[in-house]
């Protein structure tokens, strides 16, 4: 009969029973049936930690349920209080968890800088990917180069005719073919204009703007229309200051307007190789490092899920062990209050028997 039945029997009264406690079963061992996913997990450098077995030895009293009650009786019974017991308590599962809590921080912190690897690559395969997609979706643009180039060598040819009609009208007057050319490049002055209201929509013309566009091209073709008047009909004459004015409006506008667009033309050209040259070199280096980040992402997984398992090991022993001591802070507290409650009711012959008995 233990001390705790002992001074149980003397009241006959039944104290709650919590479920045995021993510390002994705390300690990790590998089991012989492990399977090798498991000896493969303790293997690694982030091992599931096993609970340690602290330095100073086991309190005899704490070596069974039975003696820790046997302590609670004596203390309970004696004026001593129980403060140093569960600070022993208390110490000595504070040395079971000390280990644990410190490779629960390790192992957090090692998660923390994986996950953060991890959303780099991930944020660095998103941007990748969108690139991908955008270059993929990116299409030649069509470009209308024949239809201008045959506009460009339709407008050289007006302008060239235009010429010749000029110096034919001319020469009976100025046998110098450069007079013809001067008059003709003062016709052709507004192909220096930047813009045309010919060309425009929803502008307000001006007399300077007018002025501006039409003053030289109408001086010429007068000039023009009055050398034809001295060897050519009054008809005749008039036709061609009509034709060569509106040749000096549009054909010069024509000229200008379609080597811009021929311009164009040249640079979406220039742009759609370049697209060309892009996709046959970015997309297959673009994939590649996709490929390098997947694998990278895969291993930091590989290398994230054992230090997972280690961590919720190392919890759940954690849990465990203040578990156990709470329980044992508990019995220990449960006993004391019981017999300091019944002290007074035992004679001092009872008292020294039951802390005397062996």
């Amino acid at each position: 009969m233990t001390l705790f039945q002992r001074f149980q029997s003397i009241f006959s009264r039944n104290t709650p029973t919590p479920a045995p406690l021993h510390p002994a079963s705390l300690v990790h061992t590998p089991t012989g049936n492990a399977t090798p996913k498991e000896l493969a997990i303790e293997s690694l450098s982030y091992a599931i930690p096993a609970v340690p077995v602290p330095n100073d030895p086991l309190p005899h009293w704490l070596a069974d349920e039975e003696s820790l009650r046997d302590e609670g009786v004596l203390f309970g019974l004696s004026d001593a209080r129980p403060d140093s017991k569960l600070a022993q308590i208390r110490a000595y599962f504070g040395q079971l968890t000390a280990p644990l809590a410190e490779a629960i921080e390790q192992y957090t912190e090692k998660i923390r800088e994986l996950n953060l690897f991890i959303e780099q690559r991930e944020n660095r395969l998103t941007a990748l990917r969108d690139q991908l997609d955008a270059l993929r979706s990116q299409q030649p643009v069509s470009n209308n180069l024949f239809r201008n180039g045959f506009s460009l060598v339709l407008s050289m040819l007006l302008c060239v005719g235009n010429y010749y009609l000029i110096d034919e009208t001319l020469h009976p007057v100025f046998t110098n073919h450069w007079i013809a050319v001067g008059v003709f490049l003062a016709g052709m002055f507004n192909l220096a204009g930047r813009t045309s209201f010919f060309y425009e929509t929803n502008t307000r013309l001006t007399v300077r703007r007018l002025l501006e566009e039409v003053g030289l091209p109408l001086a010429t073709s007068l000039f023009i229309f009055i050398q034809a008047l001295q060897s050519q009909t009054v008809p005749k004459s008039v036709g061609l200051f009509i034709f060569v004015f509106f040749l000096f409006l549009l054909a010069g506008k024509l000229l200008l307007n379609t080597l811009s667009s021929l311009q164009g033309d040249l640079l979406t050209i220039q742009q759609n190789r370049q697209l060309i040259a892009q996709k046959a070199q970015n997309i297959a280096a673009w994939e590649a490092d996709m490929e390098q980040l997947t694998r990278e992402i895969d291993g930091f997984r590989m290398q994230k899920w054992p230090i997972v398992t280690a961590l919720n090991h190392a919890e759940t022993n954690l849990t465990r062990l203040n578990t156990q001591r709470d329980g044992f802070v508990h019995l220990f507290i449960s006993e004391f209050e019981l017999a300091r409650s019944l002290r007074d009711r035992l004679t001092e012959q009872q008292r020294k028997g039951i802390i005397n008995y062996e």
